[in-house]
């Protein structure tokens, strides 16, 4: 008995979990995992269908713009499935505020891309834009058309009538970031309110320069914090906007430079699409009444997924459905070149301080274009009872401090309404 029980430890010394065999093979899995980490959701392919899947179901529930886009990642891809580690989504995040365009699709294609390569990120990419783009084509044909019914007038001028005030908070929403990162020092902050000054006026007043003035603003940073340098293509970067605003003509390239602007000029937040359409859309080439332009933006307010959708609707006032498909072809094909060209190099971009220096000056400019286009987007209503509705979203927005698309579903109400009982919309 006693040599069987000293046989059996023997063996299970021998071939347990704690012989010498096994400890030496634990070692080679060591240092073989060390050599060749654990492969990522990347290296082991999520399925496209599955990626397809879940896009959409974002692309069709993300009303509330970047926060809620994001948030609805975070949460499938590091929460839930864990595709991705916390530190690389946040990172993920850090970079695509750099870029220009819009940074929450941005980031759904980046996910994807990580997930699927390339056409993970073509196929992740056009499911979260395409729920909402077909909903607002399909808005754009009943609100945009040349005689709507009465109530849809009204419900557009309602619902217009709370977009200068949906403006100013999205500015105002920006303002203690961008406050803060310019710097402590006095010329600093002059140099912010003077940046933020000058894009307010070019929204308000020189709306068809507002781009230059908003790369001027970056470079005029990028210049104060490299003193005795030239910035690195300051010269590049600037030209070949200011031929593209000169040469763009009536028609189809000006439609492509609108959204051109929209989708590889535009720094910061979403609504500073706004300011760099509205003049060209209405006063240079005339694809929409002011207050139809009202009305796309709002569209682009209620509809989900990203709020560069409103090109979209000012494509399909210039030319229809193809004019539609056409304006965000353009306006989201640099957001996929950014990744996919750019995504290996997204760590670069948080420690180039050229591009952070640009960034801080060129933020600055976007938050007061965004409060400025408040004014023309106010000269854009046709009705006195619009400036008590306005007066409304604002005490709404800043007083009672409730959301935009809660704004913009009340006021249209109220328009609609107002439209029934006989008032003049």
């Amino acid at each position: 008995m006693a040599r069987g029980r000293s046989s059996a430890g023997t063996d299970r010394r021998r071939h347990g979990p704690f012989s010498d065999g096994a400890i030496g093979r634990a070692r080679l899995i060591a240092v073989d995992e060390r050599d060749h980490p654990k492969a990522s959701a990347h290296d082991a392919g999520v399925a496209l269908s599955t990626i397809g899947r879940e896009w959409t179901r974002i692309g069709c529930i993300g009303f509330g713009g970047p926060p809620t886009h994001i948030a609805l990642l975070r949460r499938l891809c590091v929460e839930q499935r864990q595709w991705l580690e916390p530190g690389e989504f946040e990172d993920g995040i850090a970079a695509t505020n750099l870029l220009p365009g819009p940074a929450s699709t941005q980031m759904a294609i980046f996910c994807a891309w990580r997930l699927r390569g390339a056409v993970g990120a073509v196929v992740g990419g056009l499911c979260f834009i395409l729920p909402g783009l077909v909903l607002i084509l399909a808005l754009s044909a009943a609100f945009l058309t040349s005689h709507p019914p009465g109530w849809i007038v009204g419900a557009a001028a309602g619902a217009g009538s709370a977009v200068p005030a949906i403006a100013v908070k999205a500015a105002s929403g920006f303002v203690p970031a961008s406050w803060g990162r310019i710097g402590r020092r006095r010329a600093e902050k002059v140099r912010w309110i003077l940046y933020a000054l000058a894009g307010a006026v070019a929204a308000s007043a020189v709306g068809s320069y507002l781009v230059l003035v908003l790369l001027g603003c970056g470079l005029s940073e990028t210049i104060v914090r490299r003193p005795g340098r030239r910035s690195p293509g300051s010269l590049r970067s600037v030209v070949p906007v200011a031929a593209g605003h000169t040469t763009a003509a009536a028609g189809i390239g000006a439609l492509a430079w609108v959204a051109f602007k929209v989708g590889a000029l535009s720094y910061g937040g979403g609504f500073v699409i706004v300011p760099l359409m509205q003049h060209d859309a209405v006063s240079t080439y005339h694809f929409l009444t002011g207050p139809q332009f009202l009305t796309a933006v709002v569209l682009g307010q209620v509809t989900p997924g990203p709020v560069v959708h409103t090109v979209a609707a000012v494509g399909y006032a210039a030319s229809g459905i193809g004019g539609g498909l056409f304006a965000a072809l353009v306006a989201f094909s640099p957001s996929f070149a950014f990744v996919l060209l750019g995504g290996r190099h997204f760590d670069r971009l948080r420690s180039n301080h050229a591009i952070q220096a640009f960034l801080t000056g060129a933020g600055a400019a976007v938050i007061g274009a965004i409060a400025g286009s408040a004014v023309p987007l106010g000269r854009a209503f046709e009705n006195l009872w619009q400036i008590p509705v306005l007066a409304g979203a604002l005490l709404w927005l800043f007083v009672v401090r409730r959301g935009v698309v809660s704004a913009l579903l009340l006021t249209g109400i109220l328009g609609v309404v107002l439209a029934a009982a006989g008032v003049k919309v």
